[in-house]
């Protein structure tokens, strides 16, 4: 067991920090790659559903023998009865199982719903109707001030005379509204399942982000034991945050299955993916601040709300307001119940929208104060509530040098207009957590010197396992491609969920553990054939030597031919939250946009967009940027072009096809720069996960950017061609 774990010290690494291709990508280029679609069986039936078209409704009647007679139809699942109560458009009522997916369709359009229509509540934007509706709920809420209220006084009084004292005292104030609208999931692969039963075990190819922790789910919902489900993933088709479950109609595959004796097909199809799939809320939030003389915030005072669906939710008071903390603040939160499908998590719940309407407010302090808006950011820094002041001014620095902010910017509305096109520049911060989550994994070292892993994770396209072959290759001395990394199985070592930016963190952990304890063995081995201490050995370039003495070496086989005819297999977990200087948590960006709006149609176009980022270790640098880029581009998908569409009338998703859900296009995002901030000591932190943190800054940076360059700020994202049209007309008013 090896006493204490670490990484090789910086500029003594081969693979760790340096670029490696996908494993996976030859599978996925070639189209070998097997998602959970492509998994067929012998008799499998194929399942279509049918959703509730309405937004609320209750159900009168269900009429399913017209579907039963359509050939090739073998079973009809319901999922609602005569009498239960529909919340959200799209809910699935009845499932068909038939022998192709073009009898399960027929079949579905032959069922016969009648519905009583209810009224529908979707004003998630609109807080007084809401509250005249009364569809609200008080979410948390916190107040602090510098100086604090005496025992005689009334703390609610106090603090309304404190915050009205310190904003009549400051120099400059702002009084605002910022906005950014619901968005939807939009992962390529829908969410379900390709089922079959060998006997009284489920085999489950499931679409997942947690293959883990679902057979669980599985067993849970069908009253068996986890012992008794396999859950698969190989490969998946975006998760982003919306697949941790199994999901009712993943249970209901496995129902059907059971019941026909079949294997099972069950996937969403693209309008109930939109619709079911998960949704990021949304966030509006109104402002009044007071700023010193050298645009330093002294005093915050918000009321934000927004929905998550039925439940209500919305955007915690937490992260209000975001990063950027004054001495003084007040914040008020308000959940909104709409007829909506729930929520689930986005990349970094909660942080887009935070950042959007909270560091748009800094940015209008600028505009009030005639002053750069770097300036003004620059100067708040101290506030900093992760404590990364001088982080995030080193890399301010780094991105206002290569998006050129003193060559670019100006006072907002300022700048030169060539024909109806204005240009400007605007910024945003952000931070997260990416605490590593938990993990275990089995390496074996066969006699042949051949090495390979266990770990139940899963590979979201991030890499994942390229990031485990890197470790065990670095920790070996070997080459990458003699790693074989075995995931994506529910009967693997147990890995957590991908989410949080916690998977690269944790396998990392395991994998560097169980490779260090398995070479401490191996060095035994050696030593004796090198008449070594077993601590004076390393592993390079494919072969045990001692170190200082290169010529004193055998090569990596040599060694392991020590072990007989058995491998040597060891299993080294990580329990989050434990300490470890393989690992950490906590890191900061910034992000800068360059834009250029065509005041006569309204369109914003991506000119460019820098984005600096700290992650602690980076393992492999490729992938690193890769989620960089990905994350951005989302960020302004969300910024310009998504945004669900809900009938105010009927709850009718509107727009819950892909020819309707706008989405950018690849010119549409400009040029995009990616930095890597890695100081030394940065690196000694070990390794933070990247996959959230670059997706939560673009809708700040962007709305900025647009301020900047037409002097008019466009109040809820996305900023639609007529959004900034009806701004800047409103503003010509």
């Amino acid at each position: 067991m090896a006493e204490q774990y670490s990484w090789p010290a910086r500029g003594k690494t081969s693979i760790i920090g340096k670029s490696h291709s996908r494993l996976d990508g030859p599978e996925k280029a070639a189209g070998t790659a097997k998602y959970t679609y492509d998994i067929n069986f012998d008799k499998q039936l194929i399942v279509r559903a049918l959703g509730c078209p309405h937004g609320h409704a209750r159900i009168k009647s269900i009429d399913t023998a017209a579907a039963a007679k359509v050939p090739g139809v073998d079973y009809i699942h319901a999922f609602k009865k005569a009498g239960d109560e529909i919340e959200w458009s799209g809910e699935l009522i009845v499932a068909v199982a038939a022998i192709s997916g073009g009898a399960a369709a027929e079949g579905v359009s032959k069922i016969k719903v009648q519905y009583e229509v209810l009224d529908s509540f979707t004003a998630e934007d609109d807080l007084e109707a809401a509250i005249k509706a009364g569809r609200t709920k008080r979410g948390g809420g916190k107040s602090l001030t510098a100086r604090e209220p005496g025992d005689d006084d009334d703390e609610d009084e106090f603090v309304d005379a404190e915050i009205e004292r310190l904003l009549k005292a400051a120099k400059f104030t702002v009084d605002a509204y910022f906005g950014i609208d619901s968005i939807t999931h939009c992962c390529l692969e829908p969410h379900g399942t390709t089922v079959k039963w060998e006997g009284d075990r489920l085999v489950a190819y499931l679409s997942t982000q947690n293959v883990s922790g679902t057979d669980d789910q599985f067993a849970r919902g069908l009253n068996i034991t986890a012992d008794d489900v396999d859950v698969h993933c190989q490969y998946i088709g975006g998760g982003f945050g919306s697949k941790f479950a199994v999901d009712y109609w993943g249970l209901a595959a496995a129902e059907i299955s059971k019941a026909t004796g079949r294997p099972v097909k069950f996937l969403l199809s693209r309008d109930q993916e939109f619709k079911l799939g998960g949704n990021r809320p949304s966030g509006y939030l109104k402002v009044r601040l007071g700023a010193d003389e050298n645009g330093v915030v002294q005093v915050w005072d918000s009321h934000h709300w927004g929905t998550s669906g039925y439940t209500g939710g919305g955007v915690s008071h937490s992260v209000v307001p975001y990063v950027l903390t004054p001495p003084n603040y007040r914040r008020k939160a308000t959940s909104i119940k709409c007829n909506t499908a729930r929520a689930r998590a986005w990349r970094a719940p909660n942080h887009p929208q935070a950042c959007a309407i909270t560091q748009t407010a800094f940015d209008e302090l600028a505009k009030v104060m005639g002053a750069d808006s770097y300036d003004v950011f620059k100067a708040n820094l101290p506030s900093a509530s992760n404590g990364k002041a001088d982080l995030y001014a080193a890399e301010m620095e780094i991105g206002a040098k290569l998006i050129d902010w003193k060559a670019n910017w100006h006072l907002h509305g300022k700048g030169p207009k060539k024909g109806s096109v204005v240009e400007g520049l605007g910024m945003a911060l952000h931070t997260w957590g990416g605490t590593a989550n938990t993990s275990s994994a089995i390496v074996r070292v066969y006699p042949d010197g051949s090495v390979e892993a266990f770990c139940g994770t899963q590979d979201l396209g991030t890499g994942t396992r390229t990031v485990c072959a890197m470790v065990l290759a670095e920790t070996f001395g070997l080459p990458v491609e003699d790693i074989k990394i075995n995931i994506g199985s529910s009967k693997m070592p147990f890995s957590g969920a991908s989410g949080g930016s916690t998977t690269v963190g944790a396998v990392s952990e395991s994998h560097r553990r169980a490779g260090q304890d398995a070479l401490a063995e191996i060095f035994k081995l050696a030593g004796k054939k090198l008449d070594a201490d077993a601590d004076d050995l390393e592993a390079i370039g494919g072969r045990i030597r001692v170190k200082g003495k290169p010529k004193r070496s055998i090569s990596w086989k040599q060694a392991c031919g020590g072990l007989g005819l058995k491998p040597l297999e060891v299993t080294s977990s990580y329990k989050r939250g434990d300490e470890s200087p393989l690992s950490s948590s906590g890191v900061g960006g910034v992000q800068m946009a360059h834009v250029a709006v065509d005041t006569e149609t309204g369109i914003v176009k991506m000119k460019k967009f820098v984005a600096v980022q700290d992650m602690g270790l980076i393992i492999n640098r490729k992938l690193a940027e890769s989620q960089i880029n990905g994350a951005v581009i989302m960020g302004i998908a969300y910024s310009l072009f998504e945004q669900r569409l809900i009938d105010p009338k009927t709850g009718a998703f509107l727009n819950a096809e892909m020819r309707d859900y706008k989405l950018p296009r690849l010119g549409d995002v400009g040029d995009i720069v990616v930095s890597l901030y890695e100081p030394e000591s940065e690196r000694k932190r070990g390794v933070i996960g990247l996959g959230e943190p670059p997706v939560i800054s673009p809708g700040a940076a962007i709305s900025n950017a647009i301020c900047n360059a037409t002097g008019v700020r466009v109040r809820v994202l996305p900023a639609t061609p007529k959004r900034v049209l009806d701004a800047l007309k409103k503003a010509r008013a």
